[in-house]
């Protein structure tokens, strides 16, 4: 499934990385822990969190995450969508939680 496919399929927001669009994802991490992230996280998932402030996009770039998508209506700052912009990061957010966007995905073909 294209990143495309997964803001529609969640009525997120795009908040940057609009050349990313096109890639696939198919594995999906959920974490609000970046220590997990960093120590669990293989191949290049989609990372869905709540927690939004530069650490996460610091943590996506360490592991090779190429999308962030934030739960729960939460938005990061200005400075973080820059940070991500500058590093070829995709940042969305949507208003459903965590266990919503995990169970949508999951119908719909992507693996945790």
């Amino acid at each position: 499934m294209q990143l495309r496919d997964i803001a529609e399929l969640l009525n997120a927001a795009l908040l940057c990385g609009e050349e990313l669009l096109d890639k696939d994802v198919g594995t999906v991490y959920a974490s609000d822990l970046m220590s997990d992230v960093l120590s669990q996280v293989k191949g290049h998932p989609l990372l869905v969190t709540g927690l939004c402030n530069t650490q996460v996009v610091r943590t996506a770039e360490m592991v090779d995450i190429f999308c962030v998508l934030f739960v729960r209506g939460k938005k990061p700052d200005a400075h973080t969508v820059e940070l991500a912009r500058d590093g070829m990061l995709c940042l969305m957010a949507t208003d459903k939680t965590m266990f919503e966007v995990c169970g949508i995905l999951y119908e719909n073909g992507c693996d945790g």
